[in-house]
């Protein structure tokens, strides 16, 4: 089922144009600043060790993990550098591989989800359904999250994706792959060759801490990784396609977001919280995102579409 409109419905040609401009200097910002964060919150526990600089560092590179995720998602796009092979090296060693994920697998993926938002065919429709959910079921998702048994569950099955054994599917749907045919020689090569971009970009962050002597904050980058990293991932995940009518219309199957500087820092880094705009035309640059999003409120898309005033208030419509 394809969208009942498309972005001709609400943007001239010209603009159409010129929100679709790329700005290799604009992207290279965007990068650098998730990545300039995360060297900040380990030199904070550096030079600062005591307990509050940690949960500082946890929650911030929680943040920033999930900002590596929307690198791979917006290259995934080929929507942040001009060139399609920086958007592949970025999305990859920058992106997808620090937090264990895959962009060659992801891209294909997350194409379906676009072409089929909202619909029974949609690939990431179990990530959003069960909104609104009790307090006590809510608190049960925010417990797996940081107590690192969502990112367990997640990571094992990542890895079983990349052996060949699962589908690619990172939205809870489970199908097994017929492997009677191949050996377990080939499966571990497999597994080895998908896994040696991940293994190797966590190798290079680990020996940059050796390198200045504190190894063990590596433990800084993983304990997130599996924690407060799938906590804001729910919440990003929650805003933009849960509690919405499940159609192929963008109006009513995505919502914008508006986002405090905590609430990016955490949910919604790098401008993805204008998620109805992203919908609609899925190949606009993220640092565009924010001038679609005016040019769309005064032509009056949000008379039907959905906007919501904050996260918090979004948590709170998410809890019966």
């Amino acid at each position: 089922m394809k969208n009942m409109l498309s972005s001709k419905d609400w943007l001239s040609r010209e603009e159409r144009k010129k929100l679709l401009q790329k700005n290799d200097w604009r992207a290279l910002y965007e990068v650098l600043f998730t990545w300039t964060l995360i060297i900040a919150s380990f030199a904070l526990v550096i030079n600062f060790p005591n307990p509050l600089s940690y949960i500082v560092a946890w929650l911030v590179i929680g943040g920033r993990q999930l900002a590596c995720s929307i690198i791979m998602h917006d290259t995934g796009h080929f929507a942040l550098f001009k060139s399609k092979r920086l958007n592949n090296f970025i999305g990859k060693w920058l992106g997808a591989y620090p937090v264990l994920s895959d962009l060659s697998a992801y891209r294909p993926y997350h194409n379906r989800h676009h072409v089929h938002t909202g619909t029974d065919d949609d690939p990431d429709l179990l990530l959003t359904t069960g909104y609104p959910a009790r307090m006590l079921s809510m608190c049960r998702k925010f417990f797996r999250d940081l107590s690192g048994l969502t990112g367990i569950k997640s990571q094992i099955a990542f890895t079983m994706m990349q052996l060949g054994i699962l589908k690619y599917n990172l939205g809870k749907k489970v199908e097994w792959v017929d492997a009677s045919d191949r050996t377990l020689k080939s499966i571990f090569y497999k597994g080895l060759t998908n896994l040696s971009g991940p293994i190797i970009a966590n190798l290079l962050i680990f020996t940059a801490l050796w390198s200045i002597g504190h190894p063990w904050l590596y433990l800084l980058w993983i304990i997130p990784l599996f924690t407060s990293f799938q906590l804001f991932l729910r919440i990003r995940s929650m805003a933009e396609h849960s509690m919405v009518i499940q159609s192929g219309d963008p109006h009513t199957n995505t919502r914008t977001t508006y986002a405090n500087p905590l609430e990016r820092l955490f949910f919604a880094p790098h401008y993805v919280n204008y998620h109805a705009e992203h919908h609609l035309m899925m190949g606009v640059p993220p640092y565009n995102l924010p001038k679609m999003h005016r040019i769309l409120l005064q032509k009056g898309f949000y008379e039907r579409g959905i906007l919501e005033k904050g996260y918090w208030s979004l948590i709170q419509k998410a809890v019966v």
